[in-house]
């Protein structure tokens, strides 16, 4: 197929029914660059012999030269499937588990996913990784086995082994499918038979059994799997541009051999052989001991065909292979000396894999007219809203989703994915364009213009030397004064200086595409942040309004103008006036108000698209600064422009001034650095060691020392030793008290407040599941924030399920005595209040409103209640947030911890001597907190107009010298219940997954042995001599645990590390020896390596923190007994 024009493009743009948004999914090195070679050469961009060896939609230097993927990119090829062009938007993803954020962009804008699986290696972890995004999008996967030349050219299997490994492979994908549905259709039961229980409210007798087998029997599932029946799998090798569908052979052996083709597609897959006496088709190949169909007429061919052109290189046999498929190919090819270029040659003409791929692709991908109401619901639910609590003008926008109109009247509906830079100078409007004839006319007389001025004053200066500045500057009869060369080549570099400065800029393209409406150059769309509300937008805007009209300022709703639209073709851009509904599209102009992603519409009804599902966990932390001082402001502006142009980094200043990068691992951190030198700031920069993120914990007191040995009541002893140490230090002020059972009491400065703290360690369950939670959390405290306000919210029921849900959890998980009434006790979760921490009200008496008011049924009882709530209540948790954001080890967030405040006495101001308030009133601007207190002492006001001026006095003391004091006050006090209990760090952890050789195995064991690394699971892989090694490593060890695994097994073995959770360190970084056996065992100074020690002091150092070690100052050399001979 030759190159297509844009207009043909534009054209088929047109129809949306024969659109493919596509993307190519799958495991690190498992092929999907090469198989988008494959595609993209079928439409003569790029040569067919260069296929799998440009990696075209690999664009970046560093792509190249590490060949991995590292973004997602797109282009749109041309397919004419019989009678039918289809228009197909491709788009390739990385596979390396450090960009999957950039898989998450790329499927959000597609409707189907070609998965590539490895025939060698079959599902490895990203595989699993990318299924399940797909489908929690709700998008439609094939499945393409690539690599089956690896199978005859180095496991060198026979065709029937081959053909029980594929079977495998098969198995193992719909496997991980099978899971994903299974677990759907048993939650989708689950809520169903919850609807109903409500509906009847019947008791349930507790002798009734759970058949949790219902719902599957009852579930179709036949069309998920992946089956080369159904037309939805294809064998290929990308490299060697073959591929192939089950159809294609059925489709050849009817007409060779009789037979329909209805019934060769039913059985050339399966447990099928041909009898040839009956010259039937017959089933039972393997209890009968024959080979399969697919053996037989498939598998078998492509052997012969290797072992022929390949293996024994058979010139005869290639060429009777060639006339019995009738295949010509050029003198060049098969007397090329290496055998793969005929192999490719012969293929291409027999088997193309583009040919194979696309026609699967437009056959069983849906178009963007089929999307789904289930897809496009869930699209448009955020957070806690449900889509039939929307607006009905909201609700009425699904129509437009799913007609997906192209009409001037159809709303404008755009998601952008993602920003990425593009080099100003690749943009169609500053390509360099073919010259006009007369333009090349010009420049030629222009050419010769200048070499006779040349001619002329060379001339001159040789004739007369006496005066060659006058001669020089005289201009010829008849022309107008030309400047010298010197003078043009000045000018020109002049002219070129502002050209190369905007060389230099970055231009963003918003990475997009059109679900409803036509995109037109120039127009103004709205764009919508996540937090914006389409009932509150349509209450502030009049009916009708536009962007161009809207003048009004509504919350997280903003109008920009469309200044370009672009066609996406791999590394280059094609200017296009308008893209209606159902394309992938890049948009210019954009930067200024999108950051990462957004919602465009020309409704003010459309809601913004849920948040995209990102794998991965930025984790890797490192700070930076530039090597000269005075390039600050550049690198600040670089960091701002990487922070947008990357999906998954984040930037942010710490409060030590540090500018710190966040990325997703090694790979990526040093994608993001390079890409901080080279495009955005330009300046020499230097990067600190990762900043590895740790977590502080408390403990139960442990019943054993260090060497096994009964502790007793030794722990109890040792704290009341270490308090009274520190008291005696003078680090402990007689405002506080710690007792033995370690409740802590505390008193503010001023004696109005007494505070007692408890910290309790939660168990391991309870902090699991508040570290996942966290979004419902956070979604939590907004219900309670806006009912706090007085304000109506309506929350979804699912939403208010899950709520309830995560109570139910807890209360099962908090059981015993100390935990009796916990949950209902919550005051509230920490740090940033949606913390894996928990503040415990304990107080005698205080019955404050509870963190699940949501849940109660009546609206009215929490109007009535609000009374209840204490003042200052706000600054107790305010203290615990402060506390739980930086603990006492290492300024490191508290995880895990239950803090119960125990009693809490407050003598309001009002009843001390109003002068010191008095004193303290200048520092408030209005002054009504001193004048509310002073009048409040003298008892003038009274009954309702007391009651009516209370409020402003909480709101003027709410940053009041009592609030500040008690906030402080809880705060440390939270810190010395911590330290009164055993503290021990926790450290991030990584799940490693290690595919090796049994020859290397040892090697991999030695490099996770060598950095704290544990084995969980080793298992071999059926049919290879490959062992799948699982493991989990401290982040911290993690540098450079990639490369030296390659160096150790000479790249036998390669990780891929994902974060997994956090785990506790053993180890206590403040345990000395106390008993005499600890003493016999450890030393006297029990210097042996303590990790949690180390891990803490190398934070604190780089915190600037007192770190207490010691320094040999004055070191004399050691002296031997003997003599030097």
């Amino acid at each position: 197929m030759g190159h297509i024009s844009l207009d043909k493009i534009v054209a088929l743009q047109r129809n949306p029914a024969n659109t493919r948004n596509i993307c190519i999914l799958a495991h690190v090195d498992h092929g999907k660059t090469t198989l988008a070679d494959c595609l993209v050469a079928s439409n003569g961009i790029i040569s067919s012999r260069l296929a799998g060896k440009l990696r075209y939609l690999d664009s970046r230097e560093d792509e190249q030269i590490r060949g991995i993927t590292m973004k997602s990119s797109a282009i749109s090829l041309h397919f004419g499937n019989g009678d039918q062009d289809y228009l197909l938007n491709l788009i390739d993803s990385p596979g390396h588990v450090d960009f999957s954020s950039e898989v998450s962009t790329a499927v959000r804008l597609c409707d189907g996913a070609i998965v590539v699986v490895d025939a060698v290696e079959g599902v490895c972890p990203q595989t699993q990784v990318v299924l399940r995004q797909a489908w929690l999008e709700n998008i439609k996967p094939v499945l393409v086995i690539n690599k089956i030349d690896r199978l005859i050219m180095e496991l060198k299997l026979t065709s029937q082994e081959a053909y029980g490994h594929l079977q495998k492979i098969l198995e193992q994908v719909n496997a991980v499918t099978g899971t994903l549905f299974t677990s759907r259709v048993l939650e989708e039961r689950a809520e169903k038979e919850k609807d109903e229980e409500q509906k009847e409210s019947k008791p349930v007798s507790g002798d009734q059994l759970y058949d949790w087998s219902a719902g599957l029997e009852e579930a179709d599932d036949s069309h998920l799997y992946f089956s080369p029946d159904q037309g939805n799998v294809v064998f290929a090798s990308a490299i060697d541009g073959w591929g192939f569908s089950v159809q294609q052979f059925a489709h050849i052996y009817s007409q060779r051999m009789g037979i329909k083709a209805e019934v060769l597609l039913k059985t050339l897959w399966g447990d099928f052989y041909l009898n040839a006496k009956a010259k039937k088709i017959m089933k039972g190949a393997q209890a009968k001991g024959k080979k399969p169909l697919f053996v037989q007429l498939v598998l078998d061919n492509i052997w012969s065909l290797y072992d022929a052109v390949v293996i024994t290189r058979d010139k005869q046999k290639v060429e009777k292979v060639m006339t019995s498929l009738g295949i010509k190919v050029m003198a060049r090819d098969s007397s090329h000396s290496d055998p793969k270029v005929l192999l490719s040659a012969i293929c291409a003409q027999w088997l193309p894999v583009s040919q194979s791929v696309l026609a699967m692709v437009c056959e069983k991908l849906p178009s963007p007219l089929d999307m789904v109401a289930e897809r496009v619901e869930k699209l448009m639910s955020v957070g806690a809203r449900q889509f039939e609590s929307m607006p009905q003008q909201t609700q009425e926008l699904k129509r437009a989703f799913l007609q997906c109109s192209s009409e001037e009247t159809a709303p404008v509906i755009v998601f952008v994915s993602k920003m990425f830079a593009v080099d100003s100078k690749a943009l169609p409007k500053n390509r360099q364009r073919p010259l006009t004839q007369e333009e090349i006319a010009h420049r030629r007389e222009l050419a010769r213009q200048r070499h006779a001025d040349r001619m002329e004053s060379n001339r001159v200066l040789t004739e007369s030397q006496t005066e060659p500045t006058h001669s020089g500057t005289t201009p010829r009869e008849g022309q107008p004064v030309q400047p010298s060369p010197a003078q043009t080549e000045s000018l020109m570099m002049q002219d070129s200086k502002p050209e190369r400065e905007d060389e230099q800029k970055e231009t963003f393209v918003a990475f997009a595409r059109v679900y409803s409406g036509t995109v037109k150059k120039g127009q103004k769309v709205f764009v919508l942040g996540p937090k914006y509300d389409p009932a509150q937008g349509l209450r502030m805007l009049p009916d009708g309004c536009t962007a161009s009209e809207c003048e009004l300022e509504v919350p997280h709703l903003s109008c920009c103008s469309v200044e370009s639209l672009y066609l996406l073709m791999g590394r280059e851009l094609e200017e296009l006036k308008e893209v209606p509904a159902g394309n992938v599209l890049g948009i210019g102009g954009l930067e200024e108000c999108v950051l990462k992603s957004a919602t465009l519409s020309s409704s003010p009804a459309c809601p913004p698209f849920t948040p995209l599902n990102f794998e991965a966990t930025p984790i890797v932390r490192v700070a930076i600064e530039p090597k000269h001082p005075s390039e600050m402001p550049k690198l600040v502006h670089g960091m701002r422009l990487l922070n947008q142009a990357d999906p998954c980094v984040e930037v942010l200043i710490q409060e030590t001034g540090e500018h710190v990068l966040i990325t997703a691992g090694e790979v990526h951190l040093q994608r993001c650095l390079d890409d901080l030198r080279n495009r955005f700031a330009q300046v020499e920069i230097s990067s600190s060691k990762p900043i590895i993120p740790f977590r502080e914990t408390v403990v139960r007191p442990p019943k054993v020392d260090m060497v096994n040995e009964d502790l007793g009541k030794q722990q109890k002893v040792a704290i009341i030793h270490q308090v009274k140490e520190e008291a005696s230090q003078g680090r402990l002020s007689s405002a506080l008290h710690v007792d033995t059972s370690g409740l802590v009491t505390l008193t503010t400065p001023n004696r109005l407040a007494t505070i007692c703290i408890r910290a309790i360690p939660l168990p391991q369950e309870v902090t699991c599941l508040l570290e996942s939670s966290t979004e419902l959390i956070r979604t939590l405290e907004h219900i309670n924030m806006t009912l706090r306000e007085g304000k109506t919210l309506e929350v979804s029921l699912r939403t208010l399920e899950a709520i309830a849900g995560l109570k139910a959890q807890l209360e099962s998980l908090l059981q015993g005595r100390k935990w009796r009434n916990a949950v209902e006790r919550i005051w509230a979760f920490g740090p940033r209040r949606c913390g894996p921490n928990i503040l415990l009200n304990s107080v005698e008496g205080y019955q404050r409103l509870s963190v699940w008011q949501c849940l109660n049924k009546g609206g009215d009882d929490a109007g009535g209640q609000a009374a209840v709530i204490r003042d200052y209540d706000n600054s107790i948790i305010s203290g615990f947030q402060l506390a739980t954001l930086s603990g006492p080890m290492c300024e490191e967030p508290l995880m895990g911890v239950c803090f119960s405040v125990e009693r809490w006495d407050f003598q309001s101001p009002q009843h001390q001597d109003p002068l010191p308030i008095i004193h303290e009133a200048p520092a408030d601007t209005t002054g009504e907190g001193g004048n509310e207190n002073l009048v409040r002492a003298e008892g003038t006001p009274t009954g309702p107009s007391q009651a009516r001026s209370r409020p402003e006095a909480a709101s003027a003391d709410c940053y009041g010298p009592v609030s500040g004091q008690l906030i402080a006050a809880m705060k440390e006090g939270c810190r010395q219940a911590f330290q009164a209990q055993p503290q021990r760090l926790m450290a991030a952890m990584y799940t490693c997954e290690i595919m090796a050789t049994a020859e290397v195995l040892g090697r991999v064991y030695g490099v996770l042995g060598k950095r704290e690394g544990r084995v969980l699971q080793e298992e071999m892989k059926e049919g290879t001599d490959m062992f799948i090694i699982k493991a989990v490593l401290p982040v911290a060890e993690s540098f450079g645990f990639a490369d030296e695994i390659r160096k150790r097994t000479s790249g036998l073995a390669s990780p891929q590390l994902v974060f997994s959770h956090w785990e506790v360190i053993a180890s206590d970084p403040y345990w000395v020896p106390t008993t005499e056996e600890e003493y016999l065992h450890f030393g006297e100074k029990a210097d042996s390596a303590n990790q949690a020690l180390k891990y803490m002091n190398a934070v604190r150092r780089r915190k600037g923190l007192y770190v207490e070690e010691k320094i040999v100052e004055h070191a004399e050399k050691q002296r031997t007994l003997s003599k030097n001979k």
